[in-house]
């Protein structure tokens, strides 16, 4: 199936009060708990956000009603995003697969990649993945869904994969939970206590 996210994808998944699974509350409420999370680990507040499938930018807008000096780029797949917003929010054209074509460098305080990567082939999440891991100077959210999840909203695409799968991939790039969808680097998760982490599958199983 194809797909286009252009403006009309937009209206019915962001805007259309009977079709949109998002409100701008239900965005600043998760920028806020992600900020929490990342500013407790960095120790001092957030700088830099780098956000990965950005759509018409909802977590720009929220995450620098909450911290108005904050550096912020986008990378969007939709060439009508680009176009409208590009310029105005720093959005630039890029697919999860091919991330190293943006020309995006250095690592950012916060990277996030919302509700993207359940949509996305498996070989381009783990490119992905790598990359983002790269960039992360702090802590990552990636909110990704399962298929087994009860989830509603756009299925086009959807693509099947179980949670064991995800947290293969988060691991093989370089990830370590740290809960509700957030994710540190192996380095700095090697500062954390071993309550703040996960146990490990072995201990899981025990």
């Amino acid at each position: 199936m194809t797909k286009h996210y252009d403006r009309a994808y937009f209206d019915r998944w962001y805007r259309d009060p009977c079709s949109r699974m998002w409100t701008r509350g239900a965005v600043a409420r998760k920028a806020r708990m992600v900020l929490g999370i990342a500013e407790h680990l960095l120790e001092r507040r957030v700088r830099s956000v780098l956000d990965i499938g950005c759509g018409e930018g909802s977590w720009r807008a929220a995450l620098r009603g909450l911290r108005p000096g904050l550096r912020y780029a986008g990378v969007d797949s939709s060439p009508y995003v680009v176009e409208r917003f590009g310029r105005r929010q720093n959005i630039v054209h890029g697919e999860v697969g091919r991330l190293e074509r943006t020309g995006i460098g250095g690592t950012f305080d916060l990277v996030v990649c919302c509700d993207v990567l359940h949509y996305v082939p498996t070989a381009d999440v783990r490119r992905g993945l790598r990359f983002m891991a790269e960039r992360t100077g702090g802590v990552a959210f990636l909110e990704a869904y399962a298929w087994d999840d009860e989830i509603e909203g756009d299925r086009a695409r959807f693509q099947r994969r179980r949670a064991p799968v995800y947290r293969r991939l988060f691991r093989e790039a370089g990830f370590a939970p740290v809960g509700l969808h957030c994710y540190v680097t192996k380095d700095r998760a090697a500062d954390l206590t071993r309550l703040e982490l996960p146990p490990p599958a072995s201990a899981r199983r025990a």
